[in-house]
C-alpha cells in the first residue's frame, strides 16, 4: 500500500495515540486539534496525556517525521475524527454531536474524489446515516462512489492503549460496501487484529453495547452492596463465591462509574429508545447513585468516630491514569466539601492540580479517615506505618485493593460496609 496522508481531528486518549500509530508505520500524519497548548506541546515532542508507551513512539515520530500538529484542517488521503461526544442536559442525556458535525464540516472545504472520512467519536445509533452522511453529501459528492464514508469505533482500555489499538479487532461499519472496503484498507496499516465487516448502525450499536454490558453488570453488583448492607451479608464475599460457578461473571461493585464509556454511551441508547431500554436505564441510576452512598457511609462512620479530617484516596475515574472525566471520586470529594462538616483533602500520585495534595504524609496528617476511591498501584501496599501519622487509623476502601488489611487498625470496604452501623442499624440507601 501507497503512503497515505491522514488529518487526525482531535488529538486526546484516543485520537493522539491513533495519529501517532499510523505515523509509526510509514504513513504521512497531521493531528488537529482546536487546543493551542495541545498543539505547542506535541510539535516540541511532549505527549500531554499520561499513557504508557505514548511518549516513546511519539519520539519515534518526530525522528520520522511522519507527525506534525496544527489547528488547521488540510487536504488529505483520509479524515479520522476523534473528538468527544458529551451528553446534552435533557431528561435521558442524549448524544451531543456538534463536536463531530464541527468537525466533519471543517473537513469538507478540503474533501476530494477518493477521500475518506472514518468516525471514530462514539456516536449515537444510526448518527453516520442520519446526520453525518447529509452533511458529506451537501457537497454534491455521493458516499459510497465519490468518497467513502466509515465508523469506526475505538475499543481500547487506558493504560493498555498501544498494545490493543494492534492487536485488538476493529469493527469497520461503512455506509456502503465500498466504505467498508475504503476504511479496512486504511486500518489494515497497523492493525493485526480481525478488521469486522459491518453496516456504520451496526458499529455503532455494538460499541454502545459492549460497554453497556459492562455497565448494567456493574450496576448488579452495586445493588447487590446495597441489598447486603441492607441484610448485613458481605457483598464481596458473596461476588467471589458466586463467581466460581463455571457460568457467573459477577463485576465488582465501587464508588461509581466513570470515564467517557461507561457513564456516557448507554444513555446513547436510552435516549434513541426510552420505552425500550428500562433496563438500562435502572442501571445508570445505580451506577450514579453510588457517589451518594459512599458520602452517606462516609459520613456516618467520621460521625461515629468523631472525626474532624478525611484523606480521600484517588480522583481519577479508574487506576494508574490522570483521566478525571466522568469521575465518580471527583463527584464524591466534592460532595464531601460541600457538606461542610469535615476537612477534606484529597491525594493523588496521576492528578496534577492546585487543590491535590502532592505528598501521602501532608494528606493524612491528624486525618481521621483515608477514603480510597481510585485503584492506583501505589494504593495496593499501604500498610498501617504509611499511615502512621493519621490521629485515626480508619480506611473506608471503596475498591477493595489494599492488600495488607490487617494493619489497619478500623478497615471498612463495600463488603463489610454495615459494620459501620449500630447492630440495630442498617446501611443507609441514598436515594
Amino acid at each position: 500500500m501507497s503512503v497515505l496522508k491522514l488529518v487526525v481531528i482531535g488529538l486526546g486518549y484516543i485520537g493522539l495515540p491513533t495519529a501517532i500509530m499510523f505515523a509509526n508505520h510509514k504513513q504521512e500524519v497531521v493531528g488537529v486539534d482546536v487546543n493551542e497548548h495541545v498543539i505547542s506541546e506535541l510539535n516540541e515532542g511532549n505527549i500531554h496525556i499520561e499513557e504508557p508507551g505514548l511518549q516513546a513512539e511519539l519520539d519515534k515520530a518526530i525522528q520520522h517525521q511522519t507527525f506534525r500538529a496544527t489547528m488547521a484542517i488540510e487536504p488529505a488521503d483520509a479524515f479520522i475524527v476523534s473528538v468527544p461526544t458529551p451528553n446534552h442536559e435533557d431528561a435521558l442525556k442524549s448524544c451531543d454531536l456538534s463536536y463531530v458535525k464541527a468537525a466533519v464540516q471543517n473537513i469538507l472545504p478540503v474533501l476530494q474524489k477518493g477521500n475518506t472520512i472514518i468516525i471514530e467519536s462514539t456516536i449515537a445509533p444510526r448518527s453516520t446515516e442520519d446526520v453525518i452522511l447529509p452533511l458529506v453529501e451537501s457537497t454534491g459528492l455521493i458516499v459510497g462512489k465519490d468518497v467513502f464514508l466509515v465508523h469506526c469505533p475505538e475499543r481500547v482500555l487506558p493504560g493498555q492503549i498501544i498494545h490493543e489499538l494492534i492487536y485488538n479487532n476493529r469493527i469497520i461499519g461503512g455506509v456502503t460496501p465500498a466504505c467498508t472496503a475504503a476504511g479496512k484498507a486504511i486500518y489494515s496499516v497497523f492493525v493485526k487484529g480481525e478488521l469486522i465487516e459491518a453496516t456504520a448502525s451496526t458499529a455503532e450499536m455494538s460499541k454502545l453495547m459492549e460497554n453497556t454490558y459492562r455497565d448494567v453488570n456493574i450496576a448488579l453488583a452495586n445493588e447487590l452492596v446495597h441489598i447486603s448492607a441492607e441484610l448485613n451479608i458481605n457483598a464481596l464475599d458473596v461476588i467471589d463465591m458466586a463467581n466460581k460457578h463455571p457460568r457467573v461473571n459477577l463485576h465488582q461493585p465501587g464508588p461509581g462509574v466513570g470515564g467517557h464509556c461507561l457513564a456516557v454511551d448507554p444513555y446513547f441508547i436510552a435516549a434513541a429508545a426510552p420505552e425500550q431500554s428500562r433496563l438500562i436505564q435502572d442501571a445508570r441510576h445505580i451506577n450514579t447513585t453510588m457517589p451518594d452512598f459512599i458520602v452517606a457511609n462516609t459520613m456516618a462512620l467520621m460521625t461515629r468516630q468523631h472525626g474532624k479530617k478525611i484523606a480521600v484516596f484517588g480522583l481519577t475515574y479508574k487506576g494508574d491514569i490522570d483521566d478525571i472525566r466522568e469521575s465518580p471520586a471527583l463527584e464524591i470529594y466534592d460532595k464531601l466539601k460541600a457538606t461542610g462538616a469535615f476537612e477534606v483533602v484529597a491525594y493523588d500520585p496521576h492528578v496534577q492540580a492546585d487543590f491535590v495534595e502532592h505528598a501521602m504524609e501532608q494528606a493524612t496528617a491528624d486525618a481521621d479517615m483515608v477514603l480510597i476511591l481510585a485503584d492506583h498501584t501505589e494504593f495496593r501496599r499501604l500498610t498501617g506505618f504509611d499511615l502512621a501519622n493519621m490521629k485515626q487509623m480508619i480506611v473506608l476502601d471503596t475498591k477493595n485493593i489494599i492488600e495488607e488489611k490487617i494493619t489497619i487498625d478500623s478497615y471498612f470496604n463495600l463488603g463489610n460496609i454495615a459494620s459501620i452501623y449500630d447492630t440495630e442499624q442498617m446501611a443507609i440507601e441514598a436515594s
